[in-house]
């Protein structure tokens, strides 16, 4: 029975830890990132539900101020309602917790082209290209952005 028990636990922690992985790009998926609001932050940011995402956010980091993860995403979702000042403040936390987080990067350029500064979004685009190359998908994405900012208005 005790067997079973260990088992059990040991398979649960193992399908988590997946379930984390496959939702987005984290720095480092951990067991501290499983917990109930980071779970719900997640959710809310896949339904696009941006209060929901950054009560559940504001939570884990209350819990845990160094989860870069966190902050990035509650940066992502204040992008979403135009909260600009609380969207860079929690990208740079979260740079400077991990200063190569491949997703802070991609969504802090992605917010410096929402406020017209496509110097700043460049300058991170570089420094994902350093960190994961021309083929990861944070990269990519954020060159298609720049691509279409840049091209000309119809």
């Amino acid at each position: 029975m005790l067997k079973k028990l260990i088992l059990g636990i040991a398979i649960s922690g193992a399908l988590a830890a997946n379930l984390v992985f496959a939702l987005g790009t984290e720095s480092t998926p951990e067991t501290d990132a499983l917990s109930p609001h980071y779970i719900a932050g997640k959710s809310a940011v896949e339904l696009k539900n941006w209060a929901v995402a950054i009560t559940s956010f504001k939570k884990v980091i209350a819990a845990d101020a160094g989860n870069a993860d966190a902050h990035n995403y509650l940066g992502y979702a204040y992008r979403h309602v135009n909260k600009m000042d609380d969207s860079f403040k929690h990208y740079g936390i979260a740079l400077k917790l991990d200063p190569n987080h491949r997703g802070a990067h991609e969504y802090v350029g992605q917010a410096y082209l929402k406020i017209n500064k496509l110097d700043k979004a460049q300058e991170h685009l570089a420094r994902l290209e350093k960190i994961c190359g021309l083929k990861c998908e944070e990269y990519q994405d954020l060159a298609k952005s720049v691509a279409a900012y840049q091209a000309p208005k119809k």
